[in-house]
């Protein structure tokens, strides 16, 4: 692991292993992207690997930019290195911060810069995972997601039931 990210210690912005981070539930800036097209979203599934919440559900990205990287570039660097995904363009939304228990006395305190990008129903997207970040990928009505999110809770990230159950209005209108 041993990337270096953001986090705030004693209220400074400072460079700290990413695993050290979450060890110590620090705050931390983060990124999500949700890719829509018109009543759906783009979800993908984390890989088994992942050292916490592998194989479950979550937005289209959610990432860590690095030490001193803005979370606009970073939106952009992670849809291509997670998904293949490239040229979308992407529009912030809003910023939300939460703090959720992720499992392996794993603590996310992230502060999300959420960015949307809305693309038409016939645009074709070509997505091609990365088997190091990421299982499967699904497009879902955003009402079936949040039934699903109800109905079957454990196949979800927190920060992904969060955002739905607290923000979807927000950010997905």
């Amino acid at each position: 692991m041993n990337q270096q990210i953001a986090a705030w210690q004693d209220d400074v912005l400072s460079p700290v292993d990413k695993l050290e981070v979450h060890k110590k539930g620090l705050k931390h800036p983060a990124v999500s992207v949700f890719v829509k097209r018109n009543n759906e979203i783009l979800l993908q599934q984390r890989a088994a690997c992942k050292y916490h919440s592998p194989n479950l559900w979550a937005n289209t990205v959610c990432t860590h930019p690095h030490w001193e990287e803005s979370s606009y570039t970073c939106a952009i660097r992670r849809l291509e290195e997670e998904l293949n995904i490239k040229s979308l363009d992407l529009k912030f939304c809003k910023e939300i911060e939460y703090k959720a228990d992720v499992g392996n006395d794993l603590i996310e305190h992230e502060v999300v810069s959420v960015f949307i990008a809305e693309i038409p129903k016939n645009f074709d997207l070509i997505i091609d995972p990365n088997p190091k970040e990421v299982k499967s990928t699904k497009w879902i009505k955003i009402l079936s997601v949040l039934k699903e999110i109800e109905n079957n809770p454990t196949i979800f990230t927190e920060w992904f039931k969060i955002y739905m159950q607290e923000h979807s209005m927000e950010i997905l209108g």
